[in-house]
Formats: C-alpha cells, structure tokens, sequence
C-alpha cells in the first residue's frame, strides 16, 4: 500500500529565492521537499534553473527565456518586496525566503502581512509575538534582534544579542508592543 500526500494549493509555504549564495543544498531540498510555489529573483533565475528547479514565477526578471509556465512579475522597488507584496496580495499565508544576509529593515513591517521565515547560509530568522515559546535543548541559542525591554525565561544573555538556553525545556520571550525578529543557528 503507498501513501499518497494531497497537498492543497498555498498549504505549504511558498519559498522565494532572493539569493541562494552557498546556501546548503540539503536545507534547500527541505524547503523544497512538498513542492512550494517557487518565487525566484531574477538575478538568481540561471542558477536555479540550472539545478534544474520548476520555477512557477519570476520576480523582476529582465527579457530572459523562462520555462514553460512561468509567471513574470515585475515591480519598481527591490525583488524582495515584489516578491512578499506578490504573495500577500495572492493570499499566502506563509513564505521562506532565502537571501545572503538578514537585513531586519527589509523584513520588519511584513510580520503582520504573512508568516516569514528568513534563512540565510548560517540561520533562520523569524518574527514572535510577546507569549511565544518553544522548548530547547540547554546550550541551545537565541539572537535577538532590536533594542527593546522583554522577559524572558530560561534563557541566559551571553554577548550583547546572544542568548542561551540554561536548562533542556521551554523559552519564553514576553515584551509589548510589534512582533520582534529572533534568530537561531542552522
């Protein structure tokens, strides 16, 4: 008997290539692995496309030959805000994006908008409500981004932004106001 997985449209997140840099390649195969609406940078297009990857649309591509199918979208700013206004407005709920460096002003203002998840080569970023927790091993680490006043439990301040996890359990971040942006290592 084999198991077939019906994957509705827009149920996984879509995945947006920005810049794939020497992003690893079995991260990569995870984020591809339910087969996501594929958003690719232009810029990017010829390298994934190489990799032999169905890219379903192509973000501020310039008069390059697409695959069959491919939806062109163009805007007047930065391919990321194309990409994430694109997806928003086509009702996604979620989207990872991969991209060099994490750039907080570039995302900051879209948490509201859509779940994001940010990797890039050496960590994944993504914004919390005040209430949000998750269970971790001890060592385990946090980087917080933005000066803001917060609370937290089960977690030790190491460097200016680093935290870490004191004991194997739950970490809890509790602050006012917007979303924040954490960071932990791949």
């Amino acid at each position: 008997m084999s198991s077939h997985h019906i994957v509705k449209e827009k149920q996984e997140p879509a995945l947006y290539i920005d810049e794939l840099g020497n992003f690893n390649e079995e991260y990569l195969g995870q984020l591809l692995e339910w087969s996501p609406t594929l958003l690719v940078n232009g810029e990017n297009y010829e390298k994934i496309f190489s990799l032999g990857l169905k890219v379903d649309v192509l973000v501020n591509g310039s008069n390059q030959e697409v695959q069959e199918d491919t939806r062109i979208v163009q805007g007047p700013v930065d391919a990321l805000m194309v990409a994430i206004n694109f997806l928003y407005e086509q009702k996604y709920p979620a989207v990872n994006v991969i991209t060099r460096k994490f750039d907080l002003e570039k995302f900051a203002g879209f948490e509201d908008k859509i779940n994001i998840v940010v990797f890039t080569e050496r960590a994944k970023h993504y914004p919390i409500k005040s209430g949000f927790s998750v269970w971790k091993p001890s060592g385990s680490q946090f980087l917080i981004h933005g000066n803001r006043y917060l609370e937290v439990t089960n977690l030790m301040q190491n460097e200016e932004e680093v935290f870490e996890v004191v004991n194997d359990g739950f970490v809890e971040f509790t602050f006012s106001g917007q979303p924040i942006f954490i960071s932990e290592p791949l």
